[in-house]
C-alpha cells in the first residue's frame, strides 16, 4: 500500500491495528509472525515519519495485549542508498539510523526490494520471509498525466519546465497562458549555486510558490496582457527540515543548526501548528498533542469510520447468499 493521501495514511493505522489484534487471536506461529511482520520499503522522511510513528504506536497496543510479546512484532525498513533521511546531515541521518536501531527496527541499507508476490518479502540481500503489511514510500515522482496526456513541456523527471516566474518554459521562452507550481514543476533554485539546479518537490516550496504564483496571475490579469507585466520571481532559502521519529522524538535542521529529540519534535509540531488554518483548530490540535505526550496514546481503529458502508455491504452479500443458497435447495427439491 502507498502512503501519499489521508485515506491512505488512515487505512495504513487502522491495519498496523487490526493485524496486532488477529495475531492475539491466532495460536499459529507462522500466521502470527506475518500478521506482526510490518515492512517499509524507503528511507525518505515519508518512510522514516510512518515507520517511526507506526512502531511507537504499535508498541503500546503491544503492552495491553498480555498474549504478544514485544519481541514478535517487527519493523523492516528497506533503504536503497547508503543512509536515511538524505535531506538532513550525516550526522543527524545517523542519529536518526540509531535511534530506530535502538528500537528494534531493521534497518537494510544498500538494499532493495527485489519481490513481494503474495506477501512473500525478498530483499536484494538474499533476505526471504513474509509480511501482511507491506507500505511503499520510495521515491517522488511527477503525474504521469503530464506525460500521457498534455502537450506542456517536460524535463527528464517528468516535470513541467518553468521559468522563476513560475510560468511554464519551452526552450527557455515563455508559454502564453500557462503557469506551474508545486511537486509537478521545474522551478529554478535561484538560491541554489548549482545553475542546474531545482527546487526539491516539499511542501515548504509548495506553498510559496502557489502564492508567488498567484500575485504572478493577478498582475497580469489586471495589465490584460503577459508582456511587459513586471513579474516577481520565486527564490526562497531552505529554512529547515523536519522529522518526527515517534512521540516526543526527532531531528530536524533549522537554519543551520541542528536538533535532535525532543527539543527537535517539538520544532515538528510547531511547524505543523503554524502551517494550519484558524486560531481554533491550532489550539485543538495542540491540545491533542499534549495530551498525548501526557497520557496514553488513542490505539481505536477508526476502520468503521474509514469505510462506513462496510457493515452493510457485509449485511447484503450474507442476505444474497443465503437468498441463492434457498434457491438452489428449492431446485433440487
Amino acid at each position: 500500500m502507498g502512503f501519499k493521501q489521508v485515506e491512505e495514511a488512515t487505512a495504513l493505522r487502522n491495519r498496523v491495528l487490526t493485524r496486532i489484534e488477529d495475531a492475539a487471536s491466532t495460536w499459529d506461529t507462522e500466521r502470527r509472525r506475518r500478521l506482526l511482520t510490518f515492512v517499509f520499503v524507503g528511507g525518505g522522511f515519508a518512510g522514516v515519519e510512518a515507520i517511526a510513528e507506526l512502531e511507537d504506536m504499535a508498541r503500546a497496543t503491544v503492552r495491553t495485549i498480555p498474549s504478544i510479546e514485544q519481541r514478535d512484532v517487527r519493523f523492516v525498513l528497506v533503504e536503497g542508498s547508503r543512509r536515511i533521511l538524505p535531506e538532513l546531515t550525516e550526522e543527524l541521518s545517523g542519529y536518526g539510523l540509531q535511534q530506530l536501531r535502538e528500537r528494534g527496527i531493521d534497518v537494510r541499507l544498500n538494499t532493495f526490494l527485489s519481490s513481494c508476490v503474495d506477501g512473500h518479502v525478498v530483499l536484494s540481500d538474499g533476505t526471504e520471509f513474509d509480511a501482511d503489511t507491506i507500505v511503499w514510500t520510495a521515491g517522488v515522482k511527477a503525474a504521469p498525466v503530464l506525460q500521457t496526456a498534455s502537450d506542456l513541456p517536460i524535463d527528464a523527471r517528468g516535470r513541467v519546465t518553468a521559468l522563476p516566474t513560475l510560468q511554464v518554459a519551452r526552450d527557455g521562452a515563455p508559454v502564453e497562458g500557462a503557469w506551474a507550481a508545486g511537486d509537478c514543476a521545474a522551478v529554478p533554485d535561484l538560491t541554489s549555486e548549482d545553475p542546474e539546479a531545482t527546487c526539491a518537490p516539499t511542501a515548504q516550496h509548495a506553498v510559496r510558490q502557489a502564492k508567488l504564483l498567484a500575485d504572478n496571475l493577478v498582475a497580469v490579469l489586471a495589465a490584460g496582457d503577459e508582456n511587459g507585466v513586471p513579474l516577481k520571481s520565486y527564490a526562497h532559502a531552505n529554512l529547515g527540515t523536519v522529522a518526527s521519529l515517534g512521540i516526543g522524538k526527532g531531528v530536524a535542521r533549522i537554519m543551520g543548526r541542528d536538533l535532535r529529540g525532543f527539543t527537535a519534535w517539538t520544532a515538528h509540531r510547531g511547524y505543523h501548528v503554524y502551517a494550519m488554518p484558524t486560531l481554533n483548530r491550532k489550539v485543538r490540535i495542540m491540545m491533542d498533542w499534549l495530551a498525548a505526550v501526557v497520557f496514553r496514546r488513542d490505539l481505536a481503529s477508526f476502520g468503521s469510520i474509514a469505510e462506513p458502508g462496510a457493515a452493510f455491504a457485509t449485511a447484503a452479500r450474507h442476505d444474497a447468499d443465503l437468498a441463492a443458497r434457498r434457491k438452489a435447495a428449492d431446485s433440487g427439491a
